[in-house]
């Protein structure tokens, strides 16, 4: 299977240095700081808005390097495959239930194992955009407390978000520095989408 394309997005203060791939991003980022950038320099999953460890001593042919043989980014490891089908993608995992529920569970058919995965699937179903909208305001507000947290009204602009008032929002973080503000816009939209159930 194909790893989907890290996209980044790096940040020098509150100025917008590069955004793309995570080499094209690491090797802008690296002449910024080569450059003489002083202002503190952090790069970000588009994906999450959690933070992209590079290293960038050396050369920028040493960063890139280092990027390929992936000690230079801090992706997410999968975890270690244990007891379970792994052909069909299985992984066993303990939970924890009270003795009523594993009653119910057992006594479905197909068993504890079939009843729960038909659970996980239905609530997956009838809440996906729900979830879609809570992972991008959790993204936004990760976003917003990493680079805007001492910006004037944030504390606002995240009660805004959380209550789903996006003319609020927009207003709050309109004095907010203009490479800041337009991240956040664009992930707004995700985090402002309808959440009507599917069908």
């Amino acid at each position: 299977m194909v790893e989907p394309l890290l996209t980044c997005t790096a940040f020098a203060g509150s100025r917008r240095i590069a955004s793309g791939s995570l080499p094209l991003v690491a090797k802008a980022t690296k002449a910024a700081l080569d450059g003489g950038e002083t202002e503190p320099v952090l790069i970000l999953d588009d994906e999450t808005c959690r933070v992209v460890e590079v290293d960038f001593r050396g050369t920028p042919e040493d960063v890139l390097a280092r990027l390929d043989s992936g000690s230079g980014s801090a992706p997410d490891k999968p975890e270690p495959r244990g007891p379970g089908r792994p052909k069909l993608g299985v992984v066993a995992r303990e939970v924890t239930l009270l003795p009523r529920h594993w009653e119910w569970l057992n006594a479905q058919p197909g068993g504890a194992s079939v009843a729960l995965r038909k659970l996980v699937e239905e609530a997956r179903r009838s809440n996906g955009s729900r979830d879609r909208v809570r992972q991008a305001r959790e993204t936004l507000y990760r976003f917003m407390s990493t680079l805007a947290g001492n910006e004037a009204g944030f504390e606002e602009a995240s009660r805004a978000l959380f209550a789903g008032d996006r003319k609020l929002f927009m207003d709050l973080i309109r004095p907010w520095p203009k490479d800041i503000r337009a991240h956040a816009e664009k992930l707004s939209d995700a985090a402002f989408a309808s959440e009507t159930p599917e069908a």
